[in-house]
């Protein structure tokens, strides 16, 4: 989990599509880590009863020790919940818990994971959106945020070893919080998968160091004030906060349509300001969400001028010749109007 490349592998995965009055956007790429462990799911119709057909479904799971569980979980959980008979009763809190419950307990008997030899987990974030709701489930520290109204109202919690509940739990189950880490290891204390965290005796699922539960927040729809939702791994969260993203993708939205686009210039921001993780985000755009203006594209067609004839005149003045040191020279320069939230480092 610590080690890395000499160079990050920049190569995107992208996908995107419309449906139920949404249109989403994916990037995913593996950075600066020896492989890629994140993975994605995006679905705008579900399948099964005739009301899922208006119901959509988006999640992220961030892989760690391996890319089993974070595969298997994009292929699986969505089955999962939709097959838990509180899910098939509407009683759609206990189904998503039931689903996360029932995957975990599944991936056990798995070959691989049952000998012992991929010892692999993920966290998962994940938000299941119907005309009227949206239903947000988590587990470990990916996180989902709602852009509304302009500003980032609503958050996920990432569950950390050292948030106060979370430790109780891992020192009742035998545990101890180091580095902040359970037993000096594990950074989540939440995730599918990890199931050498999962065995001690006369504990429930629920109750072990590392629990499979995810935390359930039931969201009302908005159609004139909900612009996005972004889930997105700890790659992208630890190098830009709730509101800069936020901001970023807001201000990116009033000069491109292209959603896949746009999570790309996130993820390659990130990497920029120093993200050594794997990075995957996905976009999710309800009707309010912000329209291109004109206004907007000229403003960042100005912006681009300004930095290319900047770039030239140090270059010709200080015959800078890494690309590193213009960028660090232009830091050092008052530049208006750059994107909020990404800054120089997103150009």
């Amino acid at each position: 989990m610590g080690t890395y490349l000499d160079k990050p592998e920049t190569d995107k995965q992208n996908e995107g599509g419309t449906g139920n009055g949404l249109r989403y956007g994916v990037s995913s790429m593996q950075g600066w880590r020896p492989e890629m462990e994140d993975a994605h799911t995006a679905i705008v119709s579900l399948p099964g009863a005739d009301f899922l057909k208006d119901w959509s479904f988006f999640a992220v799971f961030d892989g760690h020790y391996g890319a089993k569980v974070s595969e298997y979980c994009s292929e699986h959980l969505l089955e999962y919940i939709l097959q838990a008979e509180e899910f098939q009763r509407s009683e759609f809190v206990s189904g998503i818990r039931s689903g996360f419950l029932s995957l975990d307990s599944s991936m056990r008997l798995l070959p691989k994971i049952a000998s012992g030899e991929d010892k692999s987990g993920s966290t998962a974030v994940c938000a299941l959106i119907s005309p009227e709701k949206i239903y947000i489930a988590n587990c470990g520290d990916s996180r989902v945020i709602l852009c509304r109204s302009g500003e980032p109202e609503f958050s996920s919690e990432d569950h950390k070893p050292y948030i106060p509940n979370e430790r109780d739990r891992i020192q009742k189950a035998g545990g101890s919080v180091m580095f902040q880490r359970i037993n000096g290891s594990l950074a989540v204390s939440r995730a599918l998968g990890d199931f050498e965290f999962k065995n001690v005796e006369n504990k429930g699922p629920c109750e072990q160091l590392v629990s499979p539960e995810p935390e359930i927040y039931v969201l009302d729809r908005y159609e004139e004030r909900d612009e996005f939702l972004v889930l997105a791994c700890d790659g992208i969260w630890d190098v830009m906060g709730n509101r800069g993203v936020c901001s970023f993708i807001r201000s990116r939205l009033l000069i491109s349509d292209d959603l896949q686009h746009i999570c790309n210039q996130v993820v390659n921001t990130c990497l920029r300001k120093g993200s050594r993780d794997n990075m995957s985000i996905v976009l999710v755009t309800f009707s309010g969400a912000p329209k291109v203006s004109e206004e907007a594209v000229q403003k960042e067609r100005e912006l681009e001028i300004l930095l290319e004839e900047k770039v030239k005149n140090l270059v010709n003045s200080q015959h800078l010749q890494s690309f590193r040191a213009v960028l660090n020279a232009i830091k050092d320069e008052s530049i208006p109007d750059l994107p909020p939230g990404g800054g120089l480092d997103s150009k």
